[in-house]
This record gives structure tokens, sequence and C-alpha cells, in this order.
């Protein structure tokens, strides 16, 4: 179900019968046809253990199904919006970025810390943001939010991507991040609160970095 950009801060979906999509809660700007909204007390496909992972990890962003026949336009907050097309691959986003995905992506959570053991873990205390994240995997589209606009920066096998905490947004593919320090980074480059630390990711895939250090 793909999503049209209208312009950077909304985005029009066309919802057919028979298909569903999910957005966050106040994100409905518009509508043309026969379209209900309901409250998803599920989260996506994820079922309860996927709700579960969300609220320990403080991410119970709630979301509403989008179902029947007609357009909907979406944006939130005056969030810049950039749309990610899946072919196959998992996205890993903060559920709180999240602002509108094709309903045939499955969705689950991971523990951000599995991936760099205790650094993993600051990761989630210097970004303020939690140490679980989303992940939607499949074929479809994903509308996320950001501060300032997004860029995506490929990562391929021996040139890492060296990203400020607060500026990323997300990442898909074969990708592998650990938070590293680089004393004297922070003060010269970067302006978040994240003093002294740097996300790097190595393999192969994408990030998206937004042009801000700014939360949701």
């Amino acid at each position: 179900m793909p999503f049209r950009e209208i312009n950077s801060k909304m985005v029009e979906a066309t919802v057919v019968p028979g298909q569903k999509l999910f957005s966050q809660r106040g994100a409905m700007l518009a509508y043309r046809g026969e379209v209900s909204f309901t409250p998803n007390i599920q989260g996506g496909q994820g079922g309860v253990m996927s709700m579960i992972g969300r609220r320990v990890a403080n991410e119970a962003t709630p979301l509403m199904t989008v179902e029947g026949s007609g357009t909907v336009m979406f944006g939130h907050g005056g969030h810049h919006i950039q749309v990610i097309n899946l072919s196959g691959d998992t996205l890993y986003v903060e559920a709180d970025r999240l602002l509108a995905f094709d309903g045939a992506l499955q969705q689950g959570t991971m523990f951000m810390g599995s991936q760099g053991g205790v650094m993993g873990m600051v990761r989630g205390q210097v970004s303020g943001q939690g140490l679980f994240t989303t992940t939607l995997k499949g074929h479809g589209a994903v509308a996320v939010m950001a501060h300032g606009g997004v860029i995506e920066l490929p990562i391929t096998p021996g040139r890492d991507v060296h990203v400020d905490p607060q500026a990323y947004v997300a990442h898909h593919g074969d990708v592998r991040n650990k938070l590293s320090t680089a004393l004297g980074w922070r003060e010269m480059v970067g302006r978040g609160s994240g003093e002294g630390f740097q996300l790097e990711l190595s393999g192969s895939g994408a990030v998206y970095v937004q042009a801000s250090e700014e939360k949701l």
C-alpha cells in the first residue's frame, strides 16, 4: 500500500477493500471515501507479545487500524515525513517515529542491548530512547517522522557510518550497531545531549538520519 508524498509534512495513502494499514492515533488529517478508523490494542501483527514488549520498552504508541475504500492524508505535529519502502528486509525504528505503515508488514520488538551488550543498553540512556526498538519486516511502505528532514546514508562492508545518537531515525538491512566513545567528537561535531558518544553502524544496509538532534 504505497504512500504518496503530498509535501514534506504530509502523505496520502490509498485504502482498498481487503487490505489495511496502521497509523499513529491523531495522525489522520483528512480522508475521502468509505474509510473506518478503529483502535488497535495489539499494535499490528506482533500480537500480545509485541504489545507487552512495547509496554516494557515504554513504546506503547497507540495505533489505529485503517480499513475500507478511499484515500487518507496523514501528518502529525508538523514533523517532516520520510517514506521507506521495504522489499523483504527489516526496518528498525523507534515506535514514536511511526506515522503509518502497511498492514502487511510483520511487526515485532527487539532488545537493542542484545546487539551491543552493555553499550547497547547505554545507548538507550544516552539517546533518551527505549532499550527496545520496533521492527517492521516484509514487503510494504512505512512513513516515519523526523525533525528537519531525513537523509539516507548507505552502509557497506568496510565503510562504517557513525551517527549522533540523537539524530538517528531508523535503519534497515544486515546492520550491526554499537555505541562507542570518541573523546572530543561531540564537542567538535554534535550538539546533542549524548556527549562523548556516537552510534557506529556496520554491515550492509542504510541508516536514516534527521537534520536535528531533537527528539519527537
